[in-house]
């Protein structure tokens, strides 16, 4: 067994690299898993136990020679620069790498909302008929439970239809103040279309204090279009339904494409739709143990897609999951 490792410490000793194929074929003869010095390891089993100090001690130290020369070897300017001719150690041009328009989107909105004192909460996307429809006010014969609207995965068991659920879950174990944003995939029982897909991404707002009003709500969001889509952009709310708030809106934003002159994208009305919103149902807040004679609050949600959409003028909702590298190129990282 020494003279098998004294045989191979000087053909170490010998080999030389002046490329990096060179290097690579130094690596898989005597350091990789079928390697010469590998087998001497698995033979060491072998060894008689009066001997096996000293010859561990041998492979050891044969083992740390060779991990040490291939080390220089790729450290080597004679490696580096190779047969081509090319010094490989010159450092090349710093090219900026593209994130997803929808993180890049998502992280603009929580920054946004980062400065007026949100943090972020996340929650399951696997969800329980309690956090995702019962404690938010969802009556037991509401459209949203059918099976054609929701995945269940269970009897009580389902795919959350919204970030919502992290309202609950959050409020179920913190008492108020509360001012979060709640970012996260969701699903929905839709066909597939340039306008609908069976998952998307929301981010929901929540605050919850004493004396919190609808006009708070009204200053927040429009707060958050300005400085989403520029200073000019201008916000109009209109009465609408949700289980979970009470009164609700919908918010609409003038349409950044054509200035609110009309156009195809906002159906010329020069106004599209981005959001829901409303005051808290105070049904809601005792589902969670939260006194709504003390405590009020407003909630918000909107479809990142939606967003980025109306950012990026993207007229198809698939390319956000397709991974056309075509398209996801033209976003370059700013963030």
């Amino acid at each position: 067994m020494k003279e098998r490792i004294e045989k191979i410490r000087h053909e170490v000793e010998e080999f030389t690299a002046k490329s990096k194929e060179h290097a690579e074929e130094f690596r898989l003869k005597y350091l990789s898993r079928k390697g010469k010095i590998s087998e001497l390891f698995d033979d060491f089993k072998n060894v008689s136990p009066e001997l096996k100090k000293e010859v561990g001690q041998l492979l050891n130290k044969l083992k740390v020679s060779a991990q040490e020369k291939l080390d220089r070897f790729k450290e080597s300017d004679e490696v580096n620069v190779g047969e081509s001719g090319a010094d490989l150690t010159v450092p090349v041009p710093e090219w900026k790498g593209s994130r997803h328009p929808l993180n890049l989107v998502r992280r603009q909105i929580l920054e946004i909302f980062g400065r007026l004192g949100f943090t972020v909460e996340e929650g399951p996307e696997i969800e329980d008929d309690w956090h995702n429809f019962s404690a938010l006010n969802f009556p037991e014969d509401h459209p949203a439970r059918d099976m054609q609207d929701t995945f269940f995965i269970g009897k009580e068991v389902a795919l959350r239809t919204h970030t919502s659920s992290v309202q609950v879950r959050i409020l179920e174990k913190t008492q108020p103040p509360v001012r979060i944003m709640m970012p996260g995939r969701v699903y929905r029982n839709e066909a597939i279309s340039a306008r609908a897909h069976c998952f998307f991404h929301q981010v929901e707002g929540l605050y919850v204090d004493k004396n919190v009003s609808f006009a708070d709500l009204k200053q927040t969001l429009l707060y958050f279009a300005q400085e989403m889509f520029g200073e000019e952009t201008k916000i109009r709310l209109r009465p609408s339904y949700f289980p979970f708030t009470e009164p609700s809106a919908e918010m609409d934003i003038s349409c950044t494409i054509c200035h609110g002159k009309g156009c195809n994208v906002c159906k010329y009305s020069g106004w599209v739709e981005i959001l829901g919103c409303g005051m808290v149902d105070p049904a809601v807040l005792q589902n969670c143990k939260i006194d709504p004679e003390v405590y009020s609050g407003f909630a918000f949600g909107m479809g990142i897609e939606r967003i980025t959409m109306l950012k990026y003028g993207v007229n198809d909702l698939r390319l956000f999951s397709e991974n056309d590298a075509r398209f996801l190129a033209q976003f370059e990282s700013e963030m």
